[in-house]
């Protein structure tokens, strides 16, 4: 499944490139909108809005502020028995379970007690140092971003 350009997704950092293997098998749904915005250049130039040293990394939302989203309607949740350990790409949601859209996070170390709670899409196969060396804050004072987000079979 590495070799498998289509669910790959390069992030490429202002600290560097994070690549990520996308998991269909687990939330195809999830995916299916991950992929979408990507190709649409919708993560492009938006930062990590939310960065908590040993939990996660959040982002996904063009306004940096945590409360935006895409003009997509929300998601039913694929929650999965996945453990959320380190490098784990997770939705970030509202207190509704159906209410994901375009936020995300990146856990920086075991975080199971959100297991079957959020729906993980990926995991980081390489860069992890690029997603750990982001700027920390909840908000960051100079938050890190998204440069280019790209599916692997587009590059």
């Amino acid at each position: 499944m590495a070799d498998d350009a289509e669910n790959t997704l390069i992030l490429t950092l202002d600290t560097g490139p994070v690549t990520i293997r996308l998991r269909p098998d687990l939330a195809p749904g999830h995916v299916e909108r991950i992929k979408e915005l990507a190709r649409e250049g919708f993560y492009d130039g938006v930062v990590f809005h939310r960065v908590i040293p040993g939990f996660m990394a959040q982002g996904g939302d063009p306004t940096g502020s945590g409360m935006g989203g895409s003009k997509k309607p929300d998601l039913k949740a694929e929650f999965s028995r996945e453990p959320h350990l380190r490098g784990v790409c997770s939705m970030a949601r509202s207190s509704n379970p159906n209410s994901a859209n375009s936020q995300f996070f990146i856990c920086f170390d075991d975080a199971t007690f959100l297991d079957n709670q959020y729906t993980v899409w990926g995991e980081v196969t390489e860069g992890m140092e690029n997603v750990d060396a982001l700027p920390k804050g909840e908000p960051p004072r100079e938050p890190g971003k998204i440069v280019t987000a790209r599916i692997a079979a587009d590059a």
